[in-house]
């Protein structure tokens, strides 16, 4: 979670910038806020094990982060680290079918499906890479990588799409050719969650 805050604060101003033409013009800056306060608040109560670091993360997102960032990434973070348990250590498929719990429920919440032009075009494609790199025998840092990957490719894939759900579907033909905020984000957090793992390994 440090690592995606220290990505968050990074690209907050490309995301607010993406965010400009489709939505309010505030998504950098309301996960840089959200993220300041979940490495404050990992660092005040220091949760031990995947799972407790996540459910406060999340719980930290719904409060602090504005519009529907906050809830979205905050149930996504909440169910994943729910499925977890307070187990101190997790391996790659728990891991993978933690994220698939928490990826599925920002769907249900959000009443989205990939192609929606949402933040599910990056999280679904990353999930499936996991899967599948997993499957095949790789290690968890080399199939959180891919997943990275697969994340950033379906994020770029949101430019031509029109959006079906959220703030940018009001504006019909005119959310064609940008990319979307919350696939961007995504990104940053799956690949910050691939360089934290493969920095531990």
């Amino acid at each position: 979670m440090n690592a995606a805050a220290d990505a968050v604060d990074r690209e907050a101003d490309r995301l607010t910038e993406l965010d400009s033409p489709i939505g309010d013009a505030d998504h950098g800056t309301n996960l840089r806020r959200g993220f300041t306060a979940v490495r404050q608040g990992l660092r005040d109560d220091q949760p031990s094990g995947p799972g407790p670091v996540l459910l406060l993360s999340g719980r930290l997102l719904v409060s602090k982060v504005g519009g529907a960032s906050g809830p979205l990434y905050g149930t996504l973070l909440r169910r994943a680290g729910k499925a977890l348990g307070d187990e101190s250590a997790a391996d790659g498929r728990q891991v993978a079918a933690a994220l698939r719990i928490g990826v599925e429920a920002v769907g249900q919440l959000g009443g989205a499906v990939e192609g929606d032009k949402t933040m599910l075009d990056a999280l679904f494609p990353a999930l499936t890479a996991l899967e599948e790199a997993l499957e095949s025998g790789e290690d968890l840092a080399d199939a959180l990588a891919a997943a990275g990957r697969a994340a950033a490719e379906g994020a770029t894939a949101t430019v031509p799409l029109r959006a079906r759900r959220g703030r940018a579907s009001y504006l019909g033909e005119r959310s064609v050719g940008h990319e979307d905020p919350g696939a961007a984000s995504s990104v940053l957090l799956v690949t910050a969650l691939a360089e934290a793992v493969g920095a531990g390994e």
